[in-house]
Protein backbone atom coordinates (compact mmCIF):
# COMPACT_ATOMS: atom_id res chain seq x y z
CA UNK A 1 0.00 0.00 0.00
CA UNK A 2 1.02 3.32 -0.78
CA UNK A 3 2.43 5.37 2.47
CA UNK A 4 -0.20 8.42 3.58
CA UNK A 5 0.74 11.57 3.45
CA UNK A 6 0.30 13.92 6.31
CA UNK A 7 -2.91 15.64 6.98
CA UNK A 8 -1.57 19.11 6.75
CA UNK A 9 -0.37 18.00 3.18
CA UNK A 10 -3.92 16.53 1.96
CA UNK A 11 -4.94 20.27 1.83
CA UNK A 12 -3.64 20.28 -1.69
CA UNK A 13 -1.31 18.78 -4.64
CA UNK A 14 1.37 20.08 -5.28
CA UNK A 15 2.19 21.06 -1.67
CA UNK A 16 4.99 19.49 1.21
CA UNK A 17 4.17 18.90 5.06
CA UNK A 18 5.55 20.01 8.00
CA UNK A 19 6.54 16.59 10.18
CA UNK A 20 5.82 16.89 13.91
CA UNK A 21 7.77 13.96 14.61
CA UNK A 22 12.09 14.36 13.84
CA UNK A 23 12.18 13.34 9.94
CA UNK A 24 14.75 11.20 9.05
CA UNK A 25 17.14 13.15 7.06
CA UNK A 26 18.80 12.26 3.77
CA UNK A 27 22.39 13.39 3.54
CA UNK A 28 22.00 17.37 2.85
CA UNK A 29 22.39 18.43 -0.98
CA UNK A 30 26.11 18.78 -2.40
CA UNK A 31 26.95 22.68 -2.04
CA UNK A 32 27.23 24.03 -5.40
CA UNK A 33 30.15 23.10 -7.58
CA UNK A 34 32.96 25.27 -8.64
CA UNK A 35 32.51 26.94 -11.59
CA UNK A 36 35.22 25.96 -14.52
CA UNK A 37 34.15 26.48 -18.03
CA UNK A 38 33.15 22.37 -19.49
CA UNK A 39 36.23 21.98 -21.94
CA UNK A 40 34.77 22.51 -25.79
CA UNK A 41 37.02 20.67 -27.90
CA UNK A 42 38.46 22.97 -30.81
CA UNK A 43 39.50 22.51 -34.29
CA UNK A 44 43.28 21.30 -34.39
CA UNK A 45 46.17 23.21 -36.93
CA UNK A 46 47.41 21.32 -39.88
CA UNK A 47 49.33 18.28 -38.07
CA UNK A 48 53.15 19.31 -37.33
CA UNK A 49 54.22 16.51 -40.34
CA UNK A 50 53.27 19.07 -42.73
CA UNK A 51 55.28 21.99 -41.54
CA UNK A 52 54.67 24.03 -45.21
CA UNK A 53 50.77 23.81 -44.35
CA UNK A 54 49.23 27.32 -42.53
CA UNK A 55 47.42 26.32 -39.63
CA UNK A 56 44.05 26.64 -39.76
CA UNK A 57 41.97 29.02 -36.92
CA UNK A 58 39.15 27.52 -35.02
CA UNK A 59 35.85 29.28 -36.04
CA UNK A 60 35.06 32.25 -33.89
CA UNK A 61 32.26 31.60 -31.11
CA UNK A 62 29.26 33.06 -32.09
CA UNK A 63 28.12 36.15 -29.93
CA UNK A 64 24.44 35.78 -30.77
CA UNK A 65 22.27 33.70 -32.12
CA UNK A 66 22.42 32.50 -35.06
CA UNK A 67 19.22 34.07 -36.49
CA UNK A 68 15.80 33.25 -34.88
CA UNK A 69 15.28 29.99 -33.11
CA UNK A 70 12.76 27.44 -32.76
CA UNK A 71 12.40 26.49 -28.71
CA UNK A 72 11.68 23.57 -26.77
CA UNK A 73 11.21 24.36 -23.07
CA UNK A 74 11.24 21.03 -20.67
CA UNK A 75 9.97 21.29 -17.23
CA UNK A 76 10.27 18.80 -14.78
CA UNK A 77 8.01 18.48 -11.96
CA UNK A 78 9.68 18.45 -8.56
CA UNK A 79 13.04 18.24 -9.86
CA UNK A 80 15.95 19.17 -7.23
CA UNK A 81 18.56 21.31 -7.96
CA UNK A 82 21.32 18.17 -6.57
CA UNK A 83 21.34 16.34 -10.02
CA UNK A 84 24.18 13.86 -11.20
CA UNK A 85 25.64 17.13 -13.15
CA UNK A 86 25.72 18.78 -10.26
CA UNK A 87 27.63 16.56 -8.27
CA UNK A 88 24.84 13.87 -6.75
CA UNK A 89 26.37 10.38 -6.38
CA UNK A 90 23.84 8.11 -8.06
CA UNK A 91 23.58 8.54 -11.72
CA UNK A 92 19.84 8.58 -11.42
CA UNK A 93 19.59 10.87 -14.67
CA UNK A 94 22.52 9.95 -17.29
CA UNK A 95 20.71 11.32 -20.58
CA UNK A 96 20.22 14.61 -19.13
CA UNK A 97 23.59 14.24 -17.47
CA UNK A 98 25.11 13.96 -21.24
CA UNK A 99 22.96 16.48 -22.03
CA UNK A 100 24.54 18.93 -19.47
CA UNK A 101 27.94 18.75 -20.81
CA UNK A 102 26.61 20.36 -24.05
CA UNK A 103 24.71 22.48 -22.21
CA UNK A 104 24.93 25.82 -20.65
CA UNK A 105 24.82 24.77 -16.83
CA UNK A 106 23.45 27.04 -13.90
CA UNK A 107 24.35 25.91 -10.74
CA UNK A 108 22.32 28.54 -8.72
CA UNK A 109 18.94 28.56 -10.31
CA UNK A 110 15.80 29.28 -9.00
CA UNK A 111 12.26 28.84 -9.53
CA UNK A 112 9.80 31.22 -8.64
CA UNK A 113 8.14 29.77 -6.24
CA UNK A 114 7.68 26.38 -4.64
CA UNK A 115 4.65 25.09 -5.76
CA UNK A 116 3.62 24.74 -9.49
CA UNK A 117 0.54 27.40 -9.80
CA UNK A 118 2.71 30.32 -8.82
CA UNK A 119 6.28 29.03 -10.40
CA UNK A 120 4.83 28.15 -14.01
CA UNK A 121 2.44 31.33 -14.05
CA UNK A 122 5.09 33.55 -12.73
CA UNK A 123 7.28 31.91 -15.65
CA UNK A 124 4.49 31.96 -17.79
CA UNK A 125 3.84 35.60 -17.17
CA UNK A 126 7.42 37.23 -16.80
CA UNK A 127 6.21 38.70 -13.31
CA UNK A 128 5.91 37.44 -9.98
CA UNK A 129 2.81 35.80 -8.92
CA UNK A 130 1.55 37.93 -6.58
CA UNK A 131 1.57 40.84 -9.03
CA UNK A 132 -0.68 38.30 -11.36
CA UNK A 133 -4.69 38.14 -11.31
CA UNK A 134 -5.29 34.83 -9.95
CA UNK A 135 -8.30 33.04 -7.64
CA UNK A 136 -7.07 32.81 -4.29
CA UNK A 137 -7.28 29.56 -3.86
CA UNK A 138 -3.93 27.02 -3.28
CA UNK A 139 -4.91 26.19 -6.76
CA UNK A 140 -4.73 29.15 -8.49
CA UNK A 141 -6.67 30.04 -11.78
CA UNK A 142 -5.49 32.74 -14.28
CA UNK A 143 -7.68 34.96 -16.50
CA UNK A 144 -7.60 35.60 -19.96
CA UNK A 145 -6.49 39.07 -19.19
CA UNK A 146 -3.01 37.95 -18.23
CA UNK A 147 0.00 38.15 -20.51
CA UNK A 148 1.62 35.67 -20.93
CA UNK A 149 4.37 35.18 -22.99
CA UNK A 150 3.62 32.77 -25.84
CA UNK A 151 0.84 35.16 -26.65
CA UNK A 152 3.83 37.27 -27.44
CA UNK A 153 5.26 34.33 -29.83
CA UNK A 154 2.23 33.44 -31.75
CA UNK A 155 1.82 37.03 -32.28
CA UNK A 156 4.84 37.46 -34.32
CA UNK A 157 4.24 34.20 -36.47
CA UNK A 158 5.70 31.49 -33.80
CA UNK A 159 3.45 28.63 -33.99
CA UNK A 160 2.89 27.44 -30.20
CA UNK A 161 2.52 24.37 -29.42
CA UNK A 162 2.08 22.06 -25.58
CA UNK A 163 1.25 18.74 -24.15
CA UNK A 164 0.58 17.99 -20.44
CA UNK A 165 0.06 15.99 -18.11
CA UNK A 166 -1.92 16.89 -15.12
CA UNK A 167 -5.36 17.89 -14.70
CA UNK A 168 -4.81 21.24 -12.86
CA UNK A 169 -3.36 22.32 -16.45
CA UNK A 170 -6.33 22.12 -18.00
CA UNK A 171 -8.28 24.53 -16.54
CA UNK A 172 -5.36 26.64 -15.01
CA UNK A 173 -5.43 29.22 -17.86
CA UNK A 174 -1.97 28.05 -18.70
CA UNK A 175 -3.47 27.28 -22.35
CA UNK A 176 -3.44 31.03 -23.45
CA UNK A 177 -1.66 31.46 -26.61
CA UNK A 178 -0.81 28.15 -27.60
CA UNK A 179 -1.72 26.88 -30.97
CA UNK A 180 -2.10 23.77 -29.80
CA UNK A 181 -2.08 22.65 -26.31
CA UNK A 182 -3.62 19.01 -25.33
CA UNK A 183 -3.77 17.02 -22.10
CA UNK A 184 -2.19 13.54 -21.87
CA UNK A 185 -5.42 11.09 -21.91
CA UNK A 186 -7.04 8.91 -19.21
CA UNK A 187 -5.35 10.74 -15.92
CA UNK A 188 -7.20 10.70 -13.09
CA UNK A 189 -7.63 14.00 -10.99
CA UNK A 190 -6.36 13.70 -7.46
CA UNK A 191 -6.04 17.36 -5.45
CA UNK A 192 -3.94 14.96 -2.95
CA UNK A 193 -1.04 13.41 -4.80
CA UNK A 194 -0.64 12.52 -8.36
CA UNK A 195 -1.58 8.53 -8.78
CA UNK A 196 -0.59 8.85 -12.81
CA UNK A 197 2.18 7.32 -14.67
CA UNK A 198 2.22 9.71 -17.64
CA UNK A 199 5.61 9.51 -19.31
CA UNK A 200 5.07 7.16 -22.04
CA UNK A 201 2.05 8.79 -23.08
CA UNK A 202 3.44 12.41 -22.77
CA UNK A 203 6.62 11.25 -24.63
CA UNK A 204 4.01 9.95 -27.62
CA UNK A 205 1.97 12.94 -27.69
CA UNK A 206 5.01 15.56 -27.72
CA UNK A 207 6.46 13.15 -30.64
CA UNK A 208 3.42 13.72 -32.49
CA UNK A 209 3.05 17.14 -32.03
CA UNK A 210 7.06 17.42 -33.57
CA UNK A 211 6.51 15.34 -35.86
CA UNK A 212 3.70 17.79 -37.50
CA UNK A 213 4.83 19.61 -40.46
CA UNK A 214 2.98 22.16 -40.15
CA UNK A 215 3.89 23.30 -36.90
CA UNK A 216 7.67 22.52 -37.58
CA UNK A 217 7.84 23.87 -41.29
CA UNK A 218 8.73 27.32 -40.09
CA UNK A 219 9.88 28.78 -36.59
CA UNK A 220 7.99 27.42 -33.34
CA UNK A 221 8.02 26.78 -29.61
CA UNK A 222 7.01 23.86 -27.87
CA UNK A 223 6.71 23.22 -24.25
CA UNK A 224 6.00 19.94 -22.38
CA UNK A 225 5.98 19.41 -18.53
CA UNK A 226 7.05 15.84 -17.04
CA UNK A 227 5.38 15.05 -14.02
CA UNK A 228 6.38 11.93 -12.73
CA UNK A 229 8.71 12.84 -10.08
CA UNK A 230 5.73 14.51 -8.61
CA UNK A 231 4.92 12.58 -5.55
CA UNK A 232 3.03 9.75 -5.72
CA UNK A 233 6.71 8.06 -6.41
CA UNK A 234 5.80 5.07 -8.19
CA UNK A 235 7.78 1.93 -8.39
CA UNK A 236 9.01 1.04 -12.42
CA UNK A 237 9.77 -2.41 -14.13
CA UNK A 238 13.69 -1.98 -14.36
CA UNK A 239 14.40 0.45 -12.46
CA UNK A 240 16.08 -0.05 -8.95
CA UNK A 241 14.81 -0.23 -6.25
CA UNK A 242 17.24 2.08 -4.76
CA UNK A 243 16.52 1.35 -1.32
CA UNK A 244 12.69 2.01 0.76
CA UNK A 245 13.45 5.81 1.50
CA UNK A 246 11.48 8.54 -0.37
CA UNK A 247 14.48 10.04 -1.85
CA UNK A 248 15.29 6.13 -2.96
CA UNK A 249 11.78 6.11 -4.53
CA UNK A 250 11.93 9.46 -5.81
CA UNK A 251 15.40 9.12 -7.65
CA UNK A 252 13.45 5.64 -9.69
CA UNK A 253 11.62 8.13 -10.71
CA UNK A 254 13.51 10.76 -12.06
CA UNK A 255 15.72 7.77 -13.80
CA UNK A 256 12.11 6.81 -15.42
CA UNK A 257 11.78 9.94 -16.46
CA UNK A 258 15.29 11.17 -17.81
CA UNK A 259 14.79 7.67 -19.92
CA UNK A 260 11.97 9.37 -21.50
CA UNK A 261 13.09 12.71 -21.87
CA UNK A 262 16.34 11.52 -22.99
CA UNK A 263 14.24 9.62 -26.17
CA UNK A 264 12.65 13.18 -26.98
CA UNK A 265 15.73 15.25 -26.95
CA UNK A 266 17.58 11.92 -29.12
CA UNK A 267 14.26 12.70 -31.39
CA UNK A 268 14.40 16.52 -31.64
CA UNK A 269 18.67 15.78 -32.80
CA UNK A 270 17.51 13.62 -35.36
CA UNK A 271 14.88 16.09 -36.83
CA UNK A 272 15.75 18.45 -40.09
CA UNK A 273 14.73 21.48 -37.42
CA UNK A 274 17.15 20.41 -34.47
CA UNK A 275 20.09 22.32 -35.58
CA UNK A 276 18.18 25.73 -35.50
CA UNK A 277 16.45 24.83 -32.29
CA UNK A 278 17.31 26.01 -28.52
CA UNK A 279 16.52 23.54 -25.66
CA UNK A 280 15.75 24.51 -22.07
CA UNK A 281 15.74 22.15 -19.30
CA UNK A 282 14.37 23.30 -15.68
CA UNK A 283 11.81 22.94 -13.10
CA UNK A 284 8.88 23.98 -11.22
CA UNK A 285 10.30 23.55 -7.91
CA UNK A 286 12.17 21.47 -5.67
CA UNK A 287 11.47 18.54 -3.30
CA UNK A 288 11.84 18.21 0.33
CA UNK A 289 12.95 14.99 1.82
CA UNK A 290 13.39 15.75 5.69
CA UNK A 291 14.88 19.10 5.70
CA UNK A 292 12.95 21.79 7.83
CA UNK A 293 11.20 18.59 9.18
CA UNK A 294 9.03 19.28 5.91
CA UNK A 295 7.91 16.77 3.10
CA UNK A 296 7.20 17.38 -0.91
CA UNK A 297 7.08 21.10 -1.66
CA UNK A 298 4.61 24.15 -1.54
CA UNK A 299 4.46 26.66 1.86
CA UNK A 300 7.96 27.62 2.56
CA UNK A 301 10.59 29.09 0.35
CA UNK A 302 13.61 27.31 1.91
CA UNK A 303 16.75 26.33 -0.65
CA UNK A 304 15.45 22.46 -1.25
CA UNK A 305 12.47 23.89 -2.55
CA UNK A 306 13.48 26.33 -4.68
CA UNK A 307 16.85 25.58 -5.99
CA UNK A 308 16.56 23.76 -9.41
CA UNK A 309 18.41 22.26 -12.55
CA UNK A 310 18.50 25.37 -15.31
CA UNK A 311 20.64 24.02 -18.76
CA UNK A 312 19.84 25.52 -21.89
CA UNK A 313 21.40 24.36 -25.35
CA UNK A 314 21.50 26.81 -27.92
CA UNK A 315 22.86 26.81 -31.68
CA UNK A 316 26.27 27.81 -31.57
CA UNK A 317 26.87 28.42 -28.09
CA UNK A 318 29.21 27.25 -26.38
CA UNK A 319 29.22 24.39 -22.90
CA UNK A 320 29.99 26.06 -19.75
CA UNK A 321 28.89 26.94 -16.32
CA UNK A 322 27.66 30.00 -14.78
CA UNK A 323 27.99 29.98 -10.90
CA UNK A 324 26.05 32.94 -10.06
CA UNK A 325 22.18 32.83 -8.73
CA UNK A 326 19.64 33.51 -11.39
CA UNK A 327 15.92 33.03 -11.60
CA UNK A 328 13.11 31.29 -13.89
CA UNK A 329 11.97 34.90 -13.98
CA UNK A 330 14.58 35.58 -16.94
CA UNK A 331 13.02 32.90 -18.86
CA UNK A 332 10.80 34.61 -20.64
CA UNK A 333 12.64 37.62 -21.74
CA UNK A 334 15.40 34.72 -22.60
CA UNK A 335 12.58 32.66 -25.12
CA UNK A 336 11.34 35.66 -26.94
CA UNK A 337 15.09 36.28 -27.84
CA UNK A 338 16.22 32.92 -28.76
CA UNK A 339 13.11 33.13 -30.85
CA UNK A 340 13.34 36.69 -32.16
CA UNK A 341 10.80 38.09 -30.81
CA UNK A 342 10.25 41.57 -29.56
CA UNK A 343 10.96 42.33 -26.18
CA UNK A 344 8.20 43.01 -23.20
CA UNK A 345 8.59 45.88 -21.45
CA UNK A 346 6.43 44.87 -18.60
CA UNK A 347 8.53 41.35 -17.80
CA UNK A 348 10.53 41.52 -15.16
CA UNK A 349 13.26 39.15 -15.73
CA UNK A 350 16.36 40.25 -18.22
CA UNK A 351 17.44 37.85 -20.58
CA UNK A 352 20.29 35.18 -20.91
CA UNK A 353 20.70 34.78 -24.25
CA UNK A 354 23.97 37.76 -23.69
CA UNK A 355 25.85 35.14 -21.32
CA UNK A 356 24.62 32.11 -23.34
CA UNK A 357 26.31 33.21 -25.87
CA UNK A 358 29.90 34.45 -24.24
CA UNK A 359 28.93 37.72 -22.44
CA UNK A 360 30.41 38.04 -19.49
CA UNK A 361 27.61 37.26 -16.47
CA UNK A 362 27.17 39.87 -13.64
CA UNK A 363 25.80 39.18 -10.40
CA UNK A 364 22.13 39.90 -9.65
CA UNK A 365 19.64 39.85 -7.24
CA UNK A 366 17.05 37.33 -6.98
CA UNK A 367 13.87 36.60 -5.35
CA UNK A 368 11.50 34.04 -4.35
CA UNK A 369 7.63 34.92 -3.68
CA UNK A 370 5.09 32.73 -2.48
CA UNK A 371 1.50 34.57 -2.32
CA UNK A 372 -0.63 33.88 0.36
CA UNK A 373 -3.29 31.72 -0.66
CA UNK A 374 -6.32 29.70 0.76
CA UNK A 375 -3.80 26.80 2.34
CA UNK A 376 -0.52 28.80 2.77
CA UNK A 377 0.58 32.28 4.31
CA UNK A 378 2.66 34.37 2.66
CA UNK A 379 6.58 34.40 2.22
CA UNK A 380 8.91 35.89 0.10
CA UNK A 381 12.78 35.76 -0.02
CA UNK A 382 15.82 38.08 -1.20
CA UNK A 383 19.06 35.91 -2.76
CA UNK A 384 22.13 38.63 -2.51
CA UNK A 385 25.04 37.35 -3.52
CA UNK A 386 25.33 34.06 -0.94
CA UNK A 387 23.40 35.66 1.67
CA UNK A 388 19.44 35.21 1.47
CA UNK A 389 16.67 36.54 4.00
CA UNK A 390 13.27 35.41 4.09
CA UNK A 391 10.31 37.46 4.79
CA UNK A 392 7.20 35.45 6.96
CA UNK A 393 3.60 36.62 6.82
CA UNK A 394 2.91 40.38 6.39
CA UNK A 395 6.96 41.28 6.84
CA UNK A 396 6.43 40.11 10.38
CA UNK A 397 9.89 37.55 11.05
CA UNK A 398 13.01 37.60 8.90
CA UNK A 399 15.28 35.12 8.60
CA UNK A 400 18.76 35.80 6.97
CA UNK A 401 21.29 32.55 5.90
CA UNK A 402 24.75 32.65 4.40
CA UNK A 403 24.11 29.68 1.63
CA UNK A 404 27.80 29.66 0.88
CA UNK A 405 28.64 28.40 4.97
CA UNK A 406 25.21 26.96 5.44
CA UNK A 407 23.66 26.16 2.63
CA UNK A 408 21.12 23.84 4.35
CA UNK A 409 19.72 27.08 6.21
CA UNK A 410 20.27 25.23 9.54
CA UNK A 411 21.79 28.46 11.29
CA UNK A 412 19.76 32.09 11.12
CA UNK A 413 21.86 34.83 11.45
CA UNK A 414 20.78 37.40 13.85
CA UNK A 415 22.97 38.48 16.83
CA UNK A 416 26.47 37.23 15.79
CA UNK A 417 26.24 39.84 12.68
CA UNK A 418 23.73 42.45 12.52
CA UNK A 419 25.26 44.95 10.26
CA UNK A 420 24.38 42.12 7.89
CA UNK A 421 21.21 41.53 9.12
CA UNK A 422 20.07 45.37 8.70
CA UNK A 423 21.68 45.13 5.52
CA UNK A 424 19.63 42.40 4.53
CA UNK A 425 16.38 44.36 5.71
CA UNK A 426 16.85 47.16 3.89
CA UNK A 427 17.68 45.58 0.42
CA UNK A 428 14.77 43.56 1.00
CA UNK A 429 12.37 46.52 1.80
CA UNK A 430 13.95 48.47 -0.88
CA UNK A 431 13.25 44.90 -3.11
CA UNK A 432 9.38 45.16 -2.07
CA UNK A 433 8.70 48.75 -2.92
CA UNK A 434 9.31 47.94 -6.39
CA UNK A 435 6.50 44.98 -6.49
CA UNK A 436 3.01 45.28 -6.97
CA UNK A 437 0.81 42.88 -5.11
CA UNK A 438 -2.49 42.19 -6.94
CA UNK A 439 -4.98 41.11 -4.85
CA UNK A 440 -7.14 37.83 -5.56
CA UNK A 441 -10.44 37.79 -6.64
CA UNK A 442 -11.51 35.89 -3.43
CA UNK A 443 -9.69 37.51 -0.56
CA UNK A 444 -12.32 36.09 1.80
CA UNK A 445 -10.79 32.61 1.10
CA UNK A 446 -6.90 33.68 2.21
CA UNK A 447 -5.25 31.80 5.25
CA UNK A 448 -5.34 34.48 8.04
CA UNK A 449 -7.51 36.00 9.80
CA UNK A 450 -6.71 39.86 10.27
CA UNK A 451 -8.56 41.38 8.60
CA UNK A 452 -5.67 44.44 7.24
CA UNK A 453 -3.49 41.57 5.70
CA UNK A 454 -1.97 42.53 2.46
CA UNK A 455 -2.57 40.53 -0.06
Amino acid sequence: MRNKVSSIVLLALLGCSHEDAGPQTPPPPPPPPSAPTVPVPSADPMPSAAPSAVPVAPPAALTAPPGKLNVLLLTIDSLRADMPWAGYGRDIAPNLTAFAKKAVTYTRAYSISSYTAMSVAGLLAGRYPGEIERSGYFFSSYPNSVLFFPELLKKDGVRTMSAQAHFYFEKAGFNQGFDVYEIVKGITANNKTDENITSPQHLELAQKMLSDKVSTQGRFFAWFHFMDPHDEYMPHAGIGPYGKSARDKYDAEVTFTDQHVGKLLAFVEQQPWGKDTAIIVSSDHGEAFGEHKMRRHGFEIYEMLVRVPLLIKAPGAEPKVIDLARSAIDLAPTILELSGAPPEPSFIGKSLVPEVYGKAPEARDVILDLPRTSDNDKRRALIHGTHKIIAHGDDEAFEVFDLAADPGETKVIRKDDPALVEDMKQRFKEMVKGLKDICPKNTQKLKGKKPRRRC
